[in-house]
């Protein structure tokens, strides 16, 4: 009797065992990514007692919160990032340095997606993921499946939602600066019923903006996150059509969340999301920057404001994602960009700028220093980009001259010059010789749009385009010179995944922004994109 007993009791814990392992391996019948731009985990913290409970705080409470995610380069924008997340590799590999490159020959800056081979739907732009040489999440569950995946991105911009769909997603939608509709490019072939109805009637942002006002949405004395306000004066501000800047304000503000969001909730509604046999994916982009017009301004009441219409955003969105999938069925995977924009404004009076770098000042010293070595027959430098200096190659080339000498002997001339850090080539960068310092060179730049000489500024240097002034005498305090930084730092950015067997945990442990992809792609089966060399993060394994 005792016998049967226990071999019964040993049967029903293998039962329950087999049952819960089951369970954590169900796979998710939709992967929804979440990517805020320029979103910053500090004012999460700073805004937190404005939250309602099924937003931000419903992601902290229910989700696996990583604290911090980190972008192993520096300078990241809205391209590289989108491109790092959803490759699971850096810029060296997956292509994507920035969201724009300059043509020396012609003379131009342009677009990184710009690809003439395709026209806009909605539209005049021509833009494809062709510079994108690494598979993205959703490529690769589209291989998967053999394409009976749905694979779709929503964004504002184009950057975001081209890099976070690949090559071979269903479609890429955003919003165009120019006329507001929620455009494409023929490269994605779909266009769904519901984003040809929505753009041509009364839904339109279009047909709504110039009713479209943006005011406080609590009182003034609720925006008490940030001691450093001074303006006692409610803001207002609207979006006049017709004008040419119109559409990139309105990206810049709440509205372009809730324009998110309305679209969102059309795929959700009509797209047959989770009926499928494969699981789908959808990646929405928000916005969580500074607005166009406070650039200079950075602490204000609109960006908290901008936070508590984001909370209410969320809520909506899980709410329909429970509501028509449910969110067991569901994963989230919420995270940010790794960067924020601002730029700072600093007068004479305050001792924190130490200098200006001049690039047309350098390139000509530079120049005549290379003339001086190799003769005056040519000019020896093409230009400076994105503290970059670029040789004229051909030059050297047609010369006979020995690049890598040229490339070290640039470098030297530019460590003696004032307000250089340090000046690394890229000859040492493609042989894979870096340490600590030059490394983020590396991970942050592509061989095919990189510089010979890369460079960095001392702490409180400014670059100035402009050609250098002579100093003229001192001036009264109203007419002191006020000089305009711009900033781009690395700000805290959290990583949570809520949903589809996720447990709630709170792990501070420091990840890379190429352990992401690898994840998403483990709980759904597959493999990972095809330059991701990370492991998922062990949290999110089955067997843990």
């Amino acid at each position: 009797m005792e016998h049967r007993l226990r071999k019964l009791l040993t049967s029903l814990i293998a039962i329950i065992a087999v049952t819960n392992l089951e369970a954590q391996q169900t796979t998710p019948k939709l992967v929804v990514c979440i990517t805020v731009d320029q979103l910053r985990g500090d004012y999460i913290e700073y805004f937190y007692n404005t939250f309602g409970e099924r937003g931000f705080k419903r992601l902290l409470d229910q989700g696996l919160v990583y604290n911090n995610i980190r972008f192993e380069f520096s300078d990241i924008d809205e391209a590289s990032a989108f491109a790092t997340l959803f490759t699971g590799s850096n810029p060296n590999i997956n292509g994507i340095a920035g969201s724009r490159v300059y043509d020396f020959t012609a003379g131009r800056e342009y677009p990184i997606l710009q690809d003439n081979e395709y026209i806009g739907n909605f539209t005049k732009d021509h833009y494809s993921p062709k510079r994108l040489l690494s598979t993205t999440i959703g490529d690769e569950l589209k291989i998967a499946s053999k394409g009976r995946s749905d694979v779709y991105t929503i964004a504002p911009n184009p950057e975001a939602a081209i890099l976070s769909a690949g090559r071979s997603a269903n479609g890429a939608f955003w919003i165009d600066d120019t006329n507001g509709k929620w455009a494409t490019t023929t490269f994605y072939k779909n266009v769904p019923w519901y984003v040809d109805r929505y753009n041509n009637g009364v839904e339109s942002l279009s047909a709504r903006i110039d009713q479209m006002s943006w005011t406080p949405s609590l009182s003034i004395q609720e925006y008490n996150a940030f001691p450093y306000v001074m303006e006692d004066i409610p803001f207002k501000y609207v979006f006049k059509p017709n004008t040419l800047d119109c559409y990139m304000n309105l990206k810049t503000s709440p509205f372009i969340n809730k324009e998110v969001n309305r679209l969102a909730m059309q795929f959700i509604e009509y797209a047959g999301f989770g009926t499928r046999s494969c699981p789908d994916m959808l990646s929405i982009t928000y916005y969580a920057g500074n607005y166009r017009g406070n650039m200079n301004r950075e602490y204000t009441r609109e960006i908290q404001d901008t936070y508590y219409q984001l909370d209410k955003d969320l809520e909506q969105l899980f709410d329909k994602l429970d509501a028509k999938v449910g969110l067991e069925n569901t994963l989230i995977v919420f995270t940010g960009s790794g960067y924020y924009n601002s730029i700072e404004e600093y007068s004479e009076d305050l001792a924190v700028l130490n200098g200006e770098f001049f690039p047309h000042r350098c390139v000509a010293l530079l120049n005549m220093y290379m003339m001086a070595l190799y003769g005056q027959h040519s000019n020896w430098v093409t230009g400076f980009y994105d503290n970059q200096i670029f040789l004229n190659r051909k030059a050297i080339e047609d010369a006979q001259l020995d690049l890598i000498t040229l490339q070290e002997k640039a470098a030297d001339f530019l460590r003696e010059f004032s307000g250089i850090q340090s000046a690394t080539t890229e000859h040492v960068l493609r042989i894979g010789n870096t340490n600590e310092r030059t490394s983020k060179y590396l991970t942050g730049t592509h061989l095919s749009t990189r510089g010979d000489v890369l460079i960095q500024l001392q702490p409180g240097w400014t670059i100035n385009t402009e050609e250098p002034k002579l100093k003229t005498k001192s001036k009264s305090k109203s007419e002191e010179k006020v000089t305009k930084v711009i900033r781009n730092n690395a700000v805290q950015t959290p990583l949570i995944f809520m949903g589809s067997n996720v447990k709630p945990e709170k792990v501070y442990r420091e990840i890379k922004a190429t352990e992401v992809a690898p994840t998403v792609t483990h709980v759904l089966r597959i493999r990972p994109p095809n330059s991701s060399r990370a492991l998922p993060l062990t949290e999110m394994t089955i067997l843990r």
